[in-house]
């Protein structure tokens, strides 16, 4: 089940697209190695030189095929499109030099173009230009392997599959800018609303402790006796408020523009109820609010209302990407330390929103950095059935002290 597009675009899609994928990627390792195989065999069957592809091939493969998690730190994206370019460039200068003949075949060819594709999208920009540069050269020069005057294969042409590669690379480069900048955005815009709410969270407490203050100065001369109580409440606000100003720590806002008032509303735990009535609707899946005795109703303003957003973003996402779902359960529980969100549903994918419906896929990007803000985590995944989809939050939150 596809719930966000964000999901595809940071890693392997999950469920049956996840799947495709996977055996994609297999299929194309099991080509690239039957065309490596092929320069093996016709080299033997021309009675060419062997060492050229013994040389070239087993060291692109490495670069291509190297498992990403046991990847040295040396071992760069620079590093790995290069060292293969100007082996096969060097192997083919000294083929060219000593007069003899040795076979290019459709192996290297695609080895070399990948690369060349990995060294234009993914390199650092002062790299790019100069690994593209090394790794085209290395395809163009390939024909030339073959004894001077005796080529049959045009180095010209070469350029068509080099430029449509090069080509491919720059758009899915400029494809991935344009994301990070849309996650930059989005991550701000966050930041932004959290900060707005925390202000406005300690701006409560502050005046709950300034006007109970005040109440405290009177009593003091009237009925001292009541005072007990009073500063007690000073005491929680003020312990809240400290609170929600430690979480402020990190956030980072710019100050708004002249006369920019809006902030946008927040949510609660006693807004649950409403927000997944309001999900049924007339033809909408049943939803179900299951919250735990245990969960307090007294937690900091800022995690109830990560608590909200969580939930609200789950439902929503629910409806664009899994709108055969016949069920949704929202949990909420609470261990003494933490809080607990839970969404589930049961759908597939199998029928989903028009694409220009379903949005950009940056939901879950701004709420992983509330979430993670507060010092909590947010997973999403497949439910351990596999019979649908779920997203869990945690959210460190301790009880407020009576």
């Amino acid at each position: 089940m596809d719930l966000l597009s964000s999901v595809r675009a940071l890693g392997t899609p999950p469920g049956p697209d996840g799947r495709r994928w996977d055996f994609l990627k297999a299929f194309g390792i099991v080509l690239l190695l039957l065309a490596a195989g092929v320069d093996l065999l016709f080299a033997g069957l021309n009675e060419g030189a062997l060492w050229p592809q013994l040389v070239v091939l087993p060291v692109g493969l490495a670069a291509l095929l190297w498992p990403v998690a046991r990847r040295p730190a040396w071992l760069t994206v620079a590093v790995r499109t290069t060292v293969p370019a100007v082996l096969s460039g060097a192997v083919t200068a000294a083929v060219f030099l000593s007069g003899r003949e040795a076979m290019s075949g459709p192996g290297e060819i695609a080895i070399l173009l990948c690369l060349l594709l990995i060294a234009v999208r993914d390199c650092p920009v002062r790299w790019a230009a100069v690994c593209g540069v090394l790794g085209a050269v290395a395809v163009l020069a390939l024909p030339y392997r073959q004894a001077l005057g005796e080529s049959s294969v045009n180095p010209f042409t070469m350029l068509l599959p080099v430029c449509a590669v090069a080509g491919l690379a720059g758009y899915l480069r400029a494809l991935e800018h344009r994301r990070r900048v849309a996650v930059t955005e989005t991550q701000r815009a966050e930041r932004l609303a959290m900060a707005a709410d925390l202000h406005d969270f300690v701006a409560h407490h502050v005046t709950g402790i300034l006007v109970q203050s005040q109440v405290a100065q009177h009593l003091a001369m009237s009925d001292p006796e009541r005072l007990t109580g009073i500063l007690k409440d000073v005491e929680r606000a003020a312990t809240e408020a400290l609170a929600s100003m430690r979480r402020t720590v990190g956030l980072m806002r710019d100050v708004p523009a002249a006369g920019d008032t809006d902030r946008h509303p927040t949510g609660d735990l006693a807004a649950l109820p409403e927000l997944v009535e309001g999900f049924v609707g007339p033809v909408g899946p049943k939803a179900a609010l299951r919250r735990d005795p245990s969960v307090p109703d007294d937690l900091p303003h800022e995690v109830q209302a990560a608590a909200y957003r969580v939930v609200q973003e789950a439902l929503t996402n629910v409806r664009r990407h899994a709108a055969d779902a016949t069920e949704v359960t929202v949990g909420l529980s609470h261990d003494g330390r933490a809080l607990e969100v839970t969404v589930r549903d049961d759908g597939r994918g199998g029928t989903r929103l028009p694409a220009a419906a379903r949005g950009g896929g940056f939901g879950l990007v701004g709420l992983t950095e509330r979430v993670t803000a507060l010092g909590g985590k947010l997973s999403t995944g497949p439910r351990s059935d596999r019979r649908g989809w779920e997203v869990v939050a945690i959210l460190p939150a301790e009880k407020t002290p009576s």
